[in-house]
């Protein structure tokens, strides 16, 4: 039997509009889908001052239902001359709820973005929130402090790289998405792991059961049997679809503590799952067909913070700034997930796993590098590397870029720790499934004019590929790479993990490097290029090079304070010497962020995330000196440790490998059989072309993303391959990413302003109160430099000489000549261009003026005048036969003829 007769389709969120209406006492959310043929409510007391208490009854409404609820809502509230019941403000979405020292505030997406599609799901950038206070009690007095917690939340900008998506679980890998469910469990909500946490569970002599997964039935297998069943019964369905809401990849999911009040009593369609980090998608157009080329980076909410307040990894081995980088390449002609073709590769970031730290008390460049802890079990990188196992399989690859060398140990206390780390833990592994630990020295072997650190990081780039294979969702046209276990395609098992002090600078030209050679072999896997092997300075990798420099630079702002320092050309020895003075810039920058302004961003990150929940009888967050206790909450409560120092990997990990225990366990917790009306669920067509508006050209996602032909091939080439090495001095290009313009992308300016190229209802009006709405709109200054882009683009329609790139010339005398015969072939093989007499149109038949007055009757001639006499007068009964027919009658009467 084969897997194609068991489809699971993602279910989509029926509610991506949403309408907030007032009353005194409630609000009221109506959200619907885009077509607005489905509404669903959600009611939210307003009499309450300290607790949020809402009400969703479940229930879908159609248009009418839902017009005749407003309209009796409206005429309940009305009060004398006012309505009493009023639109407050339109969205797309909620964020979630937050609270401080009194009452619930919700956050609404106001306006979104188009970034990026995968097939024909939608992933959207949020460009701008709503926070709106709840309570309706104007005249109670608020706490002093609740307008700094405020002002405080709104630091973390939600329109600069928060994304969501309606259809497609931005949280899991490609590979995981496309990956049957197996176990159908509730979406067990994650509760931030703080010493209340674990004192609540000592004392109640329980086990911390918060991030556990119920065991239950292997749903693929059991649905894969009873469709093996009905194959021989005549009558019965051979083929069965559903449709799967999975469960979160909860360390990706940064507003899961907004959700954490309501998640258990909303119905799935309210909640969007945001993701922080970068994705940007690029066209990479090859001789017409269209190669969507799509680079997501998912920052974990674990361990999070700024640069030097935030080193090393916490006790259940959760490192800082760990990213976690997709590469998706897939033909954009064929959207659909089962008969695509999809590719994708997965590669991570990460601080080296220890308790280490830099003393930033003194205001050096390079402060020094402390060991907290001693760790000689490695019982920090075991659960690290157990948890990377866990979810990505086997092997786990370990790419260090620290110093190994120095004459004043720096850097290298670092490599030691890890090295030492990988090989004690190596010793208790089975020999296939041990870490692989490869180490480079970039900063000393970039020294001198030929060095060559691209060509040592493309050796090594092969070898990962190689080990770990790519995912596929269809049939290779190259080499088989990675293990069987999709339907018609090959999997990742593994995965590269790449580190140097920062996880900045050297990190990214290591993971482009990655990047470059895993592109090769998805192209030469899709089928279109012969071999896995593409060249420097063509306009393929120049494509490729501008995303990494952008998820780079996007990653510096958020962990580092600035973009990035050393860029991808400063290891290729070609970055111009004007950059020097950019470079110098960007540490000054970063120096400036680190020392003046990392303490308020790390209590911003502490706050969104729910590591402190403010209390009126407990200090505020600024007043304490350090938020090391609450990533640390061993620090404040003993914990025992229950796992063997020689054991150190879960049962479960070990069974699976080399396949992840995650994709093999992997849950849902809701699956619906497709008939009937529950298709509109999990049609991901209908939702991208949107048959029901009108759409511009212009205004379309796919018309304005970066391509290849337009926006990187220079004018006057005959070759328009995008894997023809160019010179350098072509055009390359430019960032569109907002957030590179230097803005840190936790920090912002509260203003009005918006972009123009997003989507916003025009039709719903919002005029509240300054009390109740506080915005956190886009700076200004990133508008003036968004103008300025706007401004140096290329028209859109340009002229034949730039579109087709190539010269317009006067054609030859042979062309011409070749021409001339063949339009008097033509000519001579066409019957009306041998019509030289005119042709004169004559009237066949002439009709006298009659009236009804005065008719001229026409002329019947003889012969037809005895057929109408005949006629009539066998109507009469009067019928003369002729003597003939007569006479053969008789002779057929007596059988002689």
């Amino acid at each position: 039997m084969s897997q194609q007769n068991l489809l699971f389709h993602p279910i989509i969120s029926s509610i991506q509009r949403i309408a907030l209406y007032e009353t005194k006492t409630r609000f009221y959310l109506i959200g619907s889908n885009n077509t607005q043929t489905r509404f669903r409510v959600l009611k939210i007391d307003r009499t309450v001052s300290k607790e949020l208490v809402l009400v969703d009854d479940k229930v879908e409404y159609n248009k009418q239902e839902i017009h005749h609820l407003l309209n009796m809502i409206g005429f309940g509230n009305r009060s004398g001359r006012s309505s009493g019941f009023n639109k407050l403000v339109s969205a797309f979405g909620i964020v979630g709820f937050i609270r401080f020292l009194e009452g619930y505030y919700i956050i609404l997406v106001t306006k979104r973005g188009k970034i990026a599609v995968i097939g024909s799901h939608s992933i959207y950038k949020i460009e701008d929130t709503a926070m709106i206070y709840i309570p309706n009690d104007s005249s109670r007095p608020l706490h002093p402090d609740e307008q700094r917690y405020v002002k405080m939340f709104l630091a973390i900008d939600l329109s600069t790289n928060f994304y969501y998506s309606y259809s497609y679980d931005v949280t899991h890998t490609l590979q995981m998405n496309m990956a049957p469910p197996r176990k159908l469990a509730p979406a067990l909500f994650p509760k931030p792991v703080t010493a209340a946490v674990y004192q609540s569970n000592l004392n109640s002599n329980k086990e911390c059961t918060c991030n556990k997964k119920k065991d239950d039935e292997d749903i693929f297998e059991t649905w894969k049997a009873q469709l093996e069943e009905r194959q021989n019964k005549p009558g019965q369905k051979k083929k069965l679809e559903f449709g799967v809401r999975t469960v979160p990849e909860w360390r990706f999911v940064w507003n899961s503590h907004l959700l954490s009040v309501v998640h258990s009593q909303l119905h799935p369609d309210w909640i969007l799952y945001i993701v922080h980090g970068f994705i940007e998608q690029s066209n990479l157009n090859i001789f017409g067909r269209p190669i969507y080329l799509t680079l997501i980076a998912r920052r974990s909410n674990r361990y999070a913070g700024t640069r030097f307040l935030k080193r090393g990894a916490n006790m259940y081995g959760d490192v800082a700034n760990e990213v976690e980088t997709e590469q998706i390449v897939y033909d954009a002609m064929i959207s659909s997930f089962s008969a695509g073709r999809f590719s994708s590769f997965v590669q991570m970031r990460g601080s080296i796993p220890s308790f280490w730290s830099q003393d930033i008390s003194k205001m050096v460049p390079k402060p020094a590098i402390m060991i907290d802890r001693s760790d000689p079990y490695a019982e920090i990188p075991a659960k690290h590397i157990n948890n990377l196992m866990q979810r990505y399989g086997s092997p786990i690859m370990i790419l260090n870029l620290v110093k190994k060398r120095e004459k004043k140990k720096h850097e290298s206390l670092l490599t030691d720790v890890i090295s030492n780390a990988v090989k004690y833990l190596n010793q208790f592994l089975p020999p296939d499934k041990l870490i692989q630990y490869f180490h480079l020295d970039m900063a000393r072997m970039n020294k001198g004019a030929d060095a060559k650190v691209l060509d040592k990081l493309s050796a090594i780039a092969r070898t990962v590929v190689r080990r770990t294979g790519i995912f596929l969702s269809c049939k290779s046209y190259g080499e088989e790479m990675g293990v069987e276990g999709h339907q018609k395609g090959r999997l990742q098992t593994g995965l590269v993990r790449v580190n140097c002090v920062d996880c900045l600078d050297r990190t990214n030209t290591a993971q482009f490097a990655i990047g470059k050679c895993v592109l090769a072999h998805q192209l030469h896997a899709l089928g279109l290029i012969q071999e896995p092997v593409i060249e420097f300075d063509s306009d393929c990798v120049r494509l490729l090079e501008g995303l990494y420099e952008d998820h780079g630079d996007t990653l510096a702002l958020q962990y580092g304070g600035s973009q990035l320092v050393h860029r991808i050309k400063t290891y290729r020895k070609t970055a111009p010497w004007s950059s020097h003075g950019n470079d110098i810039m960007q540490t000054l920058s970063r120096y400036y962020s680190n020392t003046f302004s990392d303490a308020e961003k790390q209590n911003t990150m502490n706050l969104f995330l729910g590591l402190f929940l403010p209390e009126p009888n407990k200090p505020a967050i600024w007043e304490y000196p350090t938020d090391y206790y609450l990533h640390h909450p061993e620090t404040m409560v003993y914990i025992p440790s229950r796992r063997s120092l020689t054991k150190w990997w879960d049962d479960e990990v070990l069974h699976y490998l080399p396949r992840p225990t995650n994709e093999m366990r992997k849950l849902c917790c809701e699956i619906i059989g497709l008939q009937g009306d529950a298709l509109e669920m999990v049609d991901p067509y209908h939702e991208y072309t949107r048959p029901f508006e009108y759409t511009v050209f212009e205004g379309c996602f796919e018309f304005k993303m970066y391509h290849t032909l337009r926006d990187l091939a220079p004018g006057g080439l005959e070759s328009l391959s995008p894997f023809v090495v160019r010179g350098r001095g072509v055009k390359g290009p430019s960032s569109k990413n907002p957030v590179i313009s230097g803005r840190s992308s936790t920090t912002s300016n509260n203003s009005s302003d918006s972009n123009s190229d997003s989507t916003s209802d025009d039709d719903l009006t919002w005029s509240p109160s300054s009390r109740q709405t506080v915005t956190s709109p886009v700076t200004k200054i990133v508008k003036l430099l968004e103008a300025c882009e706007v401004d140096e683009e290329p028209p859109l329609f340009p002229a034949i000489k730039r579109h087709t790139r190539v010269q317009v010339n006067e054609p030859c005398k042979r062309d011409m000549l070749l021409y001339k015969r063949y339009v008097n072939f033509e000519r001579r093989s066409n019957p009306k261009y041998k019509l030289d007499i005119p042709v004169v149109m004559t009237v066949s038949s002439a009709f006298t003026i009659d009236s009804s007055v005065d008719v001229i009757p026409p002329t019947v001639s003889r012969s037809d005048r005895l057929v109408y006499q005949e006629y009539v007068r066998r109507t009469t009964g009067e019928i003369h036969v002729p003597q003939e027919s007569q006479e053969l009658y008789k002779k057929y009467v007596n059988f002689t003829v």
